[in-house]
C-alpha cells in the first residue's frame, strides 16, 4: 500500500514524499525501513548496556517508551506474582519433582523487588524498547537487518520485526511519544535507569537546544559514526595543539581546519615551511609571501603601528621598550644561543643608540619615522670595545649569506582572509628566525584593537621554532595573550620531544584548549599517554590508528575521529604524492611559480 503527501498541506513540511508499506518493511521517501520491537532481554543489565545500540554504526533510531507503574497496582502485582510463583514451588514439593532453578530464581526475584518497594526504594516501570532500521535499498535493508539482529542477539535481547505492523512500529520510534506496538516488560528503577545514556562517545556540546551544528567540521566519530563538530572559540583559550607522527595526517588535517575556517568568516594566518599551502592560498584567493625569496624582507626594527578605521595612526605607549625587547629574542635565535648578561647590557644600550641615529626616541611623534636596520645595529656595535664580538656574529645577517632577509626596510605587509607566510625559500639557519619573524608581523595584525575579529594562526612544524629557547618563549606569550585578542593559535608538530620535552612545551600546552592526537611512534606513546592522561583504549587506540584518524580532546573530554573532506577540498589539502602527481598534471603546480626557467637540457 502506497500514501503520497498532498503538497498543499500543513503536514508536507513534516512528512515524506511517499510512502510505500510493506509486509515487513517500509519505503519512506527514498529510504528502506525496518522497525523492531524487543519482547526479551536479560536476567541483569548493567549502566550503558543500550551503548552497543547507540553506536551502531548505520543511521538506527533507538526509541525508549517508559510508563511508571502506580506503587499500589505494583504491589497488588507483585502479591499475585509471589503467590503463583509460590505455589509451584509446593506442587513440586509435594510431587517429589527436582526444583526448578528458573521458578526458585523468580521467586527470590520477585520477593527481593516485593522488599525494596515496600521500603521506597525503587518503582516499577513499562519498559517498551523499538528498533528501527534505514538503508538506501531492499538488499542493504537485508544487510543491516541481519548485522542488527546479531548485534541484539549478542546483547542478549529478542528483537522481532514488526510483520503487518511495519507503519506502527515506525511511527514508535518516531519522536512523537506513542507506543503504537504496545510490547512492553516490567522494569525496576534500576533496570530503568540503565537503559539511558548517561555517557555519549560525543564530545559534549556549547548549546544543546541548538539545531544546528557550530564549528569546524572535523570529520566522524569512529564509535558512533556521527559527525564531529567542534568550535575551539567557545573554550576558555582558543589555542589548539595537533601532535602526530609522520605520515599521520596531521598537515591534512590542519589545513582542513583552516580551510572550513574561511567558510565561518575566520581570518588565517599559516607559517608554512615546505609550500604545502600554496594550492590552497590559490584557489580561495588568498597571499602568499615567499620569505627568502628576491626582495621580500620583514625588518625586526619595525615599531608596532597600527592603523584605524579613519587612518589615524595608533602605537602601544611602550612600544619602543617591547621592540627593543623583541631584538633581544631576535638575535638570540639568530645567534643560536641565549645572550649573557653582559651582552644583554651592551645591546641595551646599542639598541637606544641605533633608534637614535635614527631619529626615534621616547617621544611619540618621532615614531613614524622609517626604522632603522640590521646593518645599523651592527655598525654601531661595532665602534664599541664591549659590542666588538656581537658585531663580528652579526656579520652573516648584514653583509653575508643571511642578509637578504634582513637588508632592507620591510617590503611587505599581506592582507586578506587568508595570509600564508612559506619558509622553503629560506636556508635551514633561517627558518627558526623567519618563524619568529612573521609570527611579529601575525602579531602586529591581532593585536590592533581597531580591528577586532576572530583569527586562527597556524605555526606548522613548530619544532623549528621550539628548538631556540627563545623562541619558544615567544610562542608561549603568543598561546598565553591571543586570547585576549579573539585569536587561536595552532601549534602542529611531529617531535614530541620539543613540546613535550621542556618546560615551555609543555606550558605550551596546557594553554591550549583543544588537543588533537594522531597517530603515535611506540617510543612516543607513553609520555603522550602520562601527559594526557589516557586511558589504555586510547592508547592502543593511538598506536594502531589509520592516517587521518585521531582523538580530539577538551579537558577530560575524548572523541575518536577520522577525517573527512570532500572530492574538492582534498584537492586543496592533500599531501600523498600520488594524489599531487594527478593534481599538478591537471591543474599545474603554483608552487613552480617562482621556479626559473634555464630552457631545455643540452646533450653534452
Amino acid at each position: 500500500m502506497s500514501r503520497t503527501r498532498h503538497p498543499g498541506s500543513a503536514a508536507a513540511t513534516f512528512t515524506p514524499d511517499s510512502l510505500s508499506i510493506g509486509t515487513r518493511h517500509l519505503e519512506v521517501g527514498n529510504e528502506w525501513v525496518a522497525s523492531f520491537g524487543v519482547t526479551g532481554y536479560p536476567q541483569e543489565v548493567y549502566p550503558g548496556w543500550l551503548a552497543p545500540l547507540l553506536t551502531y554504526p548505520a543511521r538506527l533510531d533507538v526509541s525508549v517508551h517508559i510508563q511508571p507503574v502506580d506503587p499500589v497496582t505494583a504491589a497488588s502485582g507483585l502479591k499475585k506474582q509471589r503467590a503463583r510463583l509460590e505455589s509451584s514451588r509446593r506442587h513440586h514439593t509435594r510431587h517429589d519433582q527436582l526444583d526448578d532453578p528458573d521458578l526458585d530464581a523468580a521467586a527470590e526475584d520477585a520477593a527481593d523487588l516485593s522488599r525494596r518497594i515496600a521500603r521506597g526504594e525503587g518503582r516499577l516501570f513499562k519498559f517498551g524498547l523499538y528498533l528501527t532500521i534505514h538503508a538506501p535499498d531492499e538488499q542493504a535493508l537485508a544487510e543491516e537487518v541481519s548485522a542488527l539482529r546479531s548485534l541484539c542477539a549478542s546483547l542478549l535481547l529478542d528483537a522481532k520485526p514488526a510483520t503487518y505492523r511495519s507503519l506502527q512500529g515506525w511511527v514508535t520510534t518516531l519522536p512523537l511519544g506513542l507506543d503504537s506496538l504496545g510490547l512492553k516488560r516490567t522494569f525496576d528503577t534500576a533496570a530503568a535507569s540503565a537503559a539511558f545514556p548517561f555517557t555519549s562517545p560525543d564530545l559534549p556540546v556549547t548549546d544543546p537546544t541548538s539545531t544546528s551544528p557550530s564549528g569546524v567540521l572535523y570529520g566522524y566519530n569512529v564509535g558512533s559514526q556521527g559527525l564531529v563538530h567542534w568550535d575551539r572559540f567557545t573554550c576558555d583559550n582558543h589555542n589548539s595543539v595537533v601532535l602526530g607522527r609522520s605520515g599521520s595526517g596531521k598537515s591534512y588535517l590542519v589545513k582542513l581546519e583552516t580551510l572550513r575556517s574561511l567558510y565561518r568568516d575566520i581570518q588565517a594566518f599559516v607559517i608554512d615551511p615546505e609550500d604545502e599551502y600554496a594550492r590552497l592560498a590559490d584557489q580561495v584567493g588568498g597571499a602568499y609571501v615567499h620569505l627568502g625569496a628576491g626582495g621580500v624582507r620583514l625588518n625586526p626594527f619595525d615599531l608596532p603601528i597600527h592603523t584605524t578605521a579613519s587612518g589615524r595612526r595608533t602605537a602601544p605607549q611602550d612600544a619602543l621598550n617591547r621592540r627593543a625587547l623583541f631584538l633581544h629574542t631576535v638575535l638570540a635565535v639568530c645567534l643560536g644561543a641565549e645572550l649573557t648578561a653582559g651582552e644583554r647590557a651592551v645591546l641595551d644600550t646599542a639598541l637606544i643608540a641605533t633608534y637614535a641615529n635614527a631619529g626615534i626616541t621616547t617621544d611619540s611623534r618621532t615614531w613614524t619615522r622609517p626604522a632603522p636596520l640590521m646593518l645599523d645595529l651592527r655598525d654601531t656595535l661595532a665602534v664599541t670595545d664591549d659590542g666588538a664580538d656581537l658585531a663580528a656574529r652579526l656579520h652573516p645577517f648584514v653583509d653575508g649569506a643571511f642578509a637578504d632577509l634582513f637588508s632592507g626596510p620591510t617590503t611587505t605587509t599581506p592582507d586578506g582572509h587568508l595570509v600564508v607566510f612559506s619558509l622553503r625559500d629560506l636556508p635551514d639557519e633561517l627558518k627558526a628566525i623567519g618563524t619568529l619573524l612573521t609570527l611579529d608581523a601575525v602579531w602586529r595584525r591581532v593585536s590592533n584593537p581597531a580591528d577586532r575579529r576572530r583569527r586562527l594562526v597556524v605555526v606548522d612544524e613548530a619544532w623549528l621554532l621550539m628548538q631556540s629557547p627563545e623562541g619558544a618563549k615567544f610562542l608561549h606569550r603568543m598561546a598565553k595573550t591571543f586570547r585576549k585578542h579573539w585569536a587561536g593559535l595552532t601549534v602542529a608538530t611531529q617531535d614530541i620531544d620539543d613540546v613535550l620535552g621542556s618546560e615551555l612545551g609543555r606550558a605550551i600546552v596546557a594553554n591550549a584548549a583543544t588537543t588533537v592526537l594522531l597517530r603515535q611512534s611506540p617510543q612516543a606513546i607513553d609520555q603522550i599517554a602520562v601527559t594526557f592522561n589516557l586511558s589504555e583504549g586510547q592508547r592502543q587506540f593511538l598506536l594502531t590508528a589509520d592516517r587521518g584518524q585521531g582523538l580530539l580532546g577538551s579537558g577530560t573530554e575524548w572523541v575518536a575521529f577520522q577525517a573527512l573532506a570532500s572530492p574538492t577540498e582534498n584537492v586543496l589539502v592533500t599531501t600523498d604524492p600520488a594524489e599531487l602527481a594527478e593534481i599538478t598534471q591537471d591543474f599545474g603546480d603554483p608552487a613552480m611559480d617562482d621556479v626559473v626557467d634555464l630552457g631545455p637540457e643540452v646533450a653534452s
